[in-house]
């Protein structure tokens, strides 16, 4: 037909599959059947009673969320009295502070291998350090500061992201809209002083794309370094557990710790698939009564020993070190600083919890029981000053000692929980934003649906903590690369709340710049001086971190790309309207699911499914399942319905919104019975809507709609939102549905006489219901057009091509019944 070599000349992209070769996708042909029509055919002669054979078998499911549960995936309310609080706290403490209780394992030790003990000079002044670093990084800075820059209550590195790309279109991905504006999470409460200059801030980095990309990188190399984190928190923790039966058990040597940490640590990446909501409820009694342990231990060595420790108050024993080791001094800052080792888990976890439960939890529990605990070792060392290999496990008293040891494996164990778990979480936040390849996820429970596993990470921080663990065979030198994990998260972070201070709390700008001045002067001296040991393990983490950083920006790059070119190569509303409403072929029942990753416009991949396919369904649902920058999209809020093409064509688009935390559960039942509600309400309401200005025609003044520039489509994203006053005048009440998206009509209105076509229409939506659900997907190839430089070639040819390749794409991504997929192969020219 001369319609379908139209199509073909007017799209770059190429199909793998033409004519009548594309099949279902499980192999089977794509045939039709002739069925009798019940009225001789309809208006137009497109709508023949002709159906797909394949009929829908509802078996497998489809990725989105269980609407059965209401407020499934809101976020669980927080109890905000004083019980309500303090029991949070209390669950902190076995999520949040795991990392950073473990840490007296390992810190003097560490500090004292690069210093020798020759004074009570060398104790205090380490003592000190530990102290206010203690006090100025996790109390000062995160507790007072960080946790207020959350975005609506969720933490971390990409909720900083996200809240800035809210404010700045900075956002690489160009598929803004201005309906996701009207999210309740996504506004902003912003005040007006400095705002001149948070205007400034905003349109330099909205106009330079250098800035973008640097916003960017800075991001997915914080996110880089969590993950860094992920490998190195078990190793050396384990280790750090395990390291106490040396000494105490005969023939147990660095070979025996190093067999048993492998072992532990098969164990505990081998029962992530399970879940943690089992062992979930032991996780804070365990680390309270590892807290408490610490505590008290610590307080019993200091009045034991030597109580003149408490003179490390007084800032001037860290001068006097610094004046007596020199350059020692300035490496064993490497140790001091994994004192604060998961101080960061403190912001990133917040979304599990609320800003008052943590500063609680650290103010009268945490930080306590760290300085007692710390000054009990430094006691010990007074009067032991050679004890220093093994302080930690040498200043238990004896009757103490395998309660302690069992409760430290623990621990330990528990802190690489949190760090694996916060990992998985990371990865996922970093899928919804564009910015990962797309792995496959698993929810380990239904009650908390926060709580996920992703086996292709799972199983790669095994192996590379089991490597670790093998080549380094000490915490030293394991402390040297974890050293650079951590500090170089705590500079993202900085960096991006000043951002955040200038940009949206419009803040003062001395009081904004003394916050990069003073925390990240310290967090730049802890750099250098871990940097220090860049050839005594301080490449590991760089290492790990260039290589997550190089999959996340091209795959972020290549996709970016990928959308423009789908920008581009969009059809026109000029060609869908010389087509007609058939689209230049038969029109069957049923409902066709065509899945896309464009919010406006027609995309090209129709006209391949014109070109391949001897029918096409009478009502095309064009799918795009978005993700905007906030942490959860209300369900009531989540879907948006438009019209395409005009009402004979029967063409409308859906654009699922979901939020970098929301959770879609598998069950296409749900999905498809909310799409057919959902689509007769978005009718019903457009009909109100031409009633409403049929009679007063003032639907400029008193109606709000959302749309896009002009020549888009026709009525594309027009979907007024009524006031009630308007229905009041013609004295009729309103009845507003749960979801917002329809309002009832006055009875006069809703007839089917007066509105033919919406009963028409709504009786041609039941027979295609009727018929079933075929999903239209696009196996695509992205390869770099031949003017294209070389380097682009490399990275999107083959890097690119081989992360698309070997992540879930398609059926697999969307998890739609196989039986009832339809699938062109298409190749997209960037």
């Amino acid at each position: 037909m001369e319609v379908r070599d139209e199509i073909e000349e007017g799209s770059e992209r190429v199909a793998s599959r033409t004519g009548s070769d594309s099949r279902w996708v499980d192999g089977s042909e794509v045939e039709t059947e002739i069925v009798p029509s019940d009225n001789g055919g309809s208006e137009g002669g497109g709508y023949l009673r002709r159906r797909l054979v394949k009929k829908p078998k509802r078996a497998d499911s489809f990725d989105v969320e269980a609407m059965e549960i209401a407020g499934a995936y809101a976020h669980h309310s927080k109890d905000s009295s004083a019980w309500g609080t303090l029991a949070l706290a209390f669950q902190t403490l076995g999520v949040v502070y795991g990392d950073m209780g473990t840490s007296p394992l390992y810190v003097f030790t560490d500090v004292f291998s690069r210093v020798k003990i020759d004074s009570d000079v060398d104790i205090l002044g380490a003592l000190s350090l530990v102290m206010y670093t203690i006090a100025i990084i996790p109390l000062a800075k995160y507790v007072f500061v960080v946790l207020k820059a959350n975005d609506n209550g969720e933490g971390g590195t990409f909720a900083l992201y996200s809240l800035i790309c809210r404010y700045a279109k900075v956002n690489m991905l160009p598929n803004h809209q201005p309906a996701d504006e009207h999210i309740s999470s996504f506004r902003l409460k912003l005040p007006t002083q400095e705002l001149k200059r948070a205007l400034r801030i905003k349109e330099t980095l909205e106009k330079r794309s250098a800035a973008k990309t640097l916003l960017l990188l800075l991001v997915l190399m914080g996110t880089s370094m969590i993950i860094g984190d992920g490998i190195l928190t078990p190793a050396i923790s384990v280790m750090s557990a395990v390291s106490g039966l040396q000494g105490e058990v005969p023939g147990f040597g660095t070979n025996a710790v190093v067999v048993v940490s492998i072992l532990i640590l098969v164990v505990l990446f081998g029962i992530q698939q399970f879940g943690t909501s089992k062992v979930g409820v032991m996780f804070s009694p365990i680390l309270a009564l590892w807290f408490l342990s610490l505590g008290s231990i610590g307080l019993y060595n200091l009045l034991k020993h030597d109580v003149s420790v408490l003179r490390a108050f007084n800032p001037i024993y860290i001068y006097l070190f610094f004046e007596k080791h020199d350059k020692e001094a300035w490496y064993a800052l490497g140790g001091c600083v994994l004192c604060i080792t998961g101080a960061e888990a403190m912001f990133a976890d917040l979304g599990h919890f609320s800003v008052r439960a943590i500063q609680i939890a650290f103010s009268f529990v945490v930080f306590p029981c760290l300085l007692l605990a710390y000054m009990g070792q430094a006691a010990y060392l007074m009067k032991y000053p050679d004890s220093a290999p093994r302080i930690f496990y040498d200043s238990v008293p004896d009757s103490l000692f395998w309660p302690v040891i069992v409760i430290a494996t623990l621990a330990a164990m528990i802190a690489s929980q949190a760090m694996i778990s916060a990992t998985f979480s990371c990865v996922k936040q970093s899928m919804a934003l564009g910015c990962f390849p797309r792995l496959k996820i698993v929810h380990t429970s239904r009650r908390m649906m926060g709580q996920i596993y992703i086996p292709m990470i799972n199983w790669f921080l095994m192996i590379m903590c089991i490597v670790v663990v093998a080549i380094f065979r000490s915490t030293t030198e394991i402390a040297n690369a974890y050293g650079i994990a951590e500090v170089g998260v705590m500079i993202v972070t900085t960096i991006l709340v000043t951002l955040v201070m200038l940009l949206i709390w419009q803040t003062n700008l001395f009081l904004a710049l003394c916050f990069p001045l003073v925390f990240g002067s310290v967090e730049l001296i802890y750099m250098s001086a871990v940097l220090s040991k860049f050839y005594q393990g301080g490449w590991l983490p760089l290492v790990f971190a260039s290589f997550f950083l190089c999959v996340m920006y091209i795959w972020n790059y290549g996709s970016v790309l990928k959308y423009r070119s789908e920008v581009r190569e969009k059809i026109s509303m000029d060609f869908m309207t010389e087509l007609g409403s058939t689209l230049g072929t038969v029109r069957v029942p049923g409902i066709g699911m065509l899945y896309s990753e464009l919010v406006q416009g027609i995309p090209s991949i129709l006209g391949q499914f014109l070109l391949n396919l001897p029918a096409i369904h009478s009502v095309i649902v064009v799918v795009c399942i978005k993700y905007v920058p906030v942490p959860v999209v209300p369900q009531e809020e989540r879907f948006l319905f438009r019209r395409l093409c005009p009402k004979d064509y029967h063409m409308f688009r859906c654009i699922a919104r979901y939020g970098y935390t929301d959770i879609r559960k598998e069950d296409h039942h749900s999905f498809e019975q909310l799409l057919v509600e959902s689509l007769e309400k978005f009718l019903r309401r457009e009909a109100q809507d031409l009633a409403l200005e049929t009679n007063w025609n003032e639907s400029d003044s008193d109606s709000v709609s959302v749309g896009f520039p002009e020549g888009e489509g026709i009525e594309d994203f027009k979907v007024p939102l009524m006031r009630d006053s308007r229905l009041q005048d013609i004295g009729s009440s309103t009845a507003s549905e749960e979801n917002g998206i329809s309002a009832a009509l006055p009875s006069s209105m809703m007839s089917s006489d007066e509105d033919p076509s919406l009963e028409y229409e709504l009786s041609a939506l039941r027979e295609a219901t009727d018929s079933g659900f075929t999903y239209l997907l696009a196996h695509g190839e992205v390869r770099a057009k031949k003017n294209s430089f070389f380097l682009k070639k490399l990275v999107i040819n083959y890097f690119y091509g081989f992360l698309r390749r070997n992540c879930r794409a398609g059926a697999a991504n969307y998890t739609v019944p196989h039986m009832n997929i339809i699938e062109v192969g298409m190749t997209y020219m960037v």
